[in-house]
């Protein structure tokens, strides 16, 4: 039941803002759609500009809308990346030399940025993830990728460099495949996958990386690849645009 026509005092934000929202969710307000503005709030609610501006600040804060100086807020779009993981994962992808991004996105060509691999000496968190000993050498990758000129993701992997040394691994192009097809060509395929799946707030750097709407959280996924006697021969960290993605996974029953 609508809100409009209750008595004014009776009329919090959070239930105007609840209201707009499942407009939002059930279509009527599709993406692209312009949002009542503070006015037109406070004469459907009858409630005062202080309550009405804090419900599109609701909004605006659950990422469901956005708004440019000088232009009307509107319900944001959201034209996400669907990460199949089982079958990006697949040895069908990359011991084929396909790209995992060939999975995910078929009519757009990702943009890597600010590709970087040095050699380090991992600290005590990399260490427990990749099984090793703190300072132990390891080849440390790190990238942003772009969709339509939008930062979509970023990833830090480390290698560990006795695998890593002396291949294209250390390298800025890993060649098709990519680091998993050539751990293959060295005989340290990845056997097995784990992913670590968390959501949460955005740091001020990562807002900065993926050019963050306020109010939209971060996907992170660790990937541990371990190979046919358990080893752990990478550690993949990515942080997603939540905004920008679907996780699809597909588990047989």
């Amino acid at each position: 039941m609508s809100l409009a026509g209750k008595k004014r005092d009776s009329i919090g934000y959070e239930a105007i803002a609840d209201e707009l929202r499942a407009k939002i969710d059930s279509g009527e307000l599709a993406p692209g759609d312009k949002i009542p503005g503070e006015k037109e709030l406070m004469a459907t609610y009858e409630v005062s500009r202080d309550t009405a501006w804090k419900a599109l600040q609701v909004l605006r804060d659950q990422g469901l809308t956005e708004s440019r100086q000088g232009a009307p807020t509107r319900v944001r779009k959201f034209e996400r990346i669907v990460r199949p993981a089982n079958r990006r994962l697949s040895r069908d992808v990359w011991g084929e030399g396909k790209s995992m991004w060939s999975v995910d996105v078929v009519d757009k060509t990702p943009t890597p940025l600010d590709v970087s691999v040095e050699r380090v000496e991992v600290d005590a968190r990399v260490a427990r993830m990749l099984n090793v000993e703190e300072g132990r050498p390891a080849v440390r990758r790190s990238r942003r990728y772009a969709i339509d000129s939008k930062p979509v993701l970023r990833a830090v992997s480390h290698i560990p460099a006795d695998l890593a040394d002396g291949t294209p691994i250390a390298d800025v192009d890993t060649g098709e495949g990519g680091t998993y097809a050539r751990l293959k060509d060295i005989g340290h395929a990845p056997a097995a996958f784990r992913e670590e799946v968390t959501s949460r707030m955005p740091t001020k750097a990562e807002k900065e990386w993926l050019a963050i709407e306020r109010g939209t959280p971060v996907i992170e996924i660790v990937r541990y690849a371990a190979e046919e006697s358990g080893r752990i021969v990478e550690v993949n960290e990515m942080v997603l645009d939540s905004s920008s993605y679907v996780l699809e996974y597909v588990i047989p029953s």
